[in-house]
């Protein structure tokens, strides 16, 4: 029971936990473009619904990440991170993005095949995008400018 407790405390209070969920959007949304993309040249239903499954849990791995990258903004920064409102804004516009995305095609699972997928396939491509800059911003506090 001690071993799981210090795990725990260490998990929470000696290591931030951000870093540790941060890299599941990242993989997800990358995951998501690349399955849409192939998609969209293989014709494949198959490969857009992967697309779509990475894309939720890419979602609701966005909103756990976020979490924990405020939790750990207020514990081992104190509030100062580099970049930290612009973290915050972006992973607010991608948490959206993503989540208005996959309720739009989880309602109308023919999207793919509708006057709308331009606009969902730029919204993977946007998704990746916004990722990709917050890797780099969350790069910038743990290794410097």
């Amino acid at each position: 029971m001690a071993l799981i407790q210090r795990i725990i405390h260490d998990l929470f209070y000696v290591h931030p936990p951000h870093t540790l969920f941060v890299h599941f959007p990242i993989a997800l949304l990358s995951a998501a473009l690349f399955f849409i993309l192939l998609a969209l040249w293989r014709k494949s239903d198959l490969l857009e619904q992967i697309a779509f499954a990475n894309l939720s849990l890419g979602a609701v791995s966005t909103l756990v990440a976020g979490i924990f990258g405020v939790h750990d903004n207020i514990v081992f920064y104190h509030g100062r991170a580099a970049n930290h409102v612009a973290k915050i804004v972006l992973g607010i516009v991608l948490f959206i993005i993503t989540t208005v995305t996959a309720l739009i095609r989880w309602r109308n699972p023919k999207l793919f095949h509708s006057h709308g997928k331009a606009i969902y396939v730029t919204s993977y491509v946007v998704s990746f995008l916004i990722v990709s800059v917050l890797g780099f911003l969350g790069g910038v506090i743990v290794y410097g400018f």
